[in-house]
């Protein structure tokens, strides 16, 4: 058996045009949707993330603006930005890519932005509406990895999901979104003990940790769905996930690639999430 690839970079592209779609229509209105990202520090990972956020953006229409901050920045004067962001009409997502400078309190920060501008999922009352079930925004990692599902038919009810990565961006977000779905869901960390003898029970393994290798073959049920959120730099410089794909594939029978898999999809929910705050404050 080799798995069939899960297309994370066809599957965006799709999901860019649909936004395109709506974003013409919504500025037909007069709206114009905007995206405000804010950087503090010069991290190369984050730098090359934020411009990938703002291209994603200009391609469909979406206003997209970039503002840099020095790692010396204040956490004060952050927040003050961030409360003048909130008021101001002509925008309707702030995000505030992570990690910050650590004299910076991350939740704090997120906390500040207002709930119907949190495009990136990741203020409290965002998780408080996923875990009820009420209208607000998915975090986008986990909610590009339910789309994935979806895109290949994959029918939840019944299933069990293993979800390795127990953080409030990927791990947790996502165990919910599978539960809503029907599925029995199990949350792993990289140290549980015997971690093969769980994810071999696995109809779906979510792998979010960022441990190169961490999901090798003799770990994955014949016929598995694999997504791997994982992000890690070999030895030679090239990017690879948490999964062993080249073994995994041989067992799996769905499984996304790294890169070209969760990544795009992940940029692509952002832009799904900053077209619907824009419709939402149309009404």
């Amino acid at each position: 058996m080799t798995a069939q690839l899960i297309d994370g970079n066809a599957l965006a592209k799709t999901i860019r045009t649909e936004v395109a779609g709506r974003t013409a229509a919504l500025k037909a209105r007069g709206v114009n949707p905007a995206l405000s990202i804010i950087l503090v520090g010069e991290d190369p990972a984050s730098q090359v993330y934020t411009k990938h956020k703002v291209n994603d953006s200009t391609q469909t229409g979406l206003e997209a603006t970039l503002e840099t901050y020095p790692a010396d920045m204040t956490e004060a004067d952050l927040l003050a930005r961030i409360r003048a962001l909130n008021d101001d009409p002509k925008v309707h997502g702030i995000l505030v890519q992570l990690p910050l400078p650590k004299h910076m309190d991350s939740q704090k920060v997120i906390e500040t932005i207002s709930p119907t501008k949190d495009v990136d999922g990741f203020h409290v009352a965002s998780a408080g509406a996923l875990m009820t079930g009420a209208p607000g925004f998915w975090p986008c990692t986990p909610h590009g990895c339910m789309k994935m599902l979806e895109a290949i038919g994959y029918d939840l009810r019944g299933k069990h999901a293993v979800v390795i990565g127990r953080s409030n961006i990927v791990g947790k977000p996502m165990a919910m979104m599978l539960l809503a779905k029907s599925a029995t869901v199990t949350i792993c960390h990289s140290a549980t003990q015997d971690l093969g003898a769980i994810t071999r029970q696995a109809d779906v393994v979510v792998a979010a940790v960022g441990k190169l290798n961490l999901l090798t073959a003799d770990m994955v049920k014949p016929g598995a769905v694999v997504i791997d959120v994982g992000m890690n730099r070999k030895a030679d410089g090239k990017l690879a996930g948490d999964v062993d794909f080249d073994g995994v594939k041989e067992v799996a029978g769905w499984i996304t690639p790294v890169p070209g898999g969760v990544g795009p999809m992940t940029r692509a929910m952002l832009l799904v999430n900053t077209l619907e705050a824009a419709e939402r404050a149309a009404k």
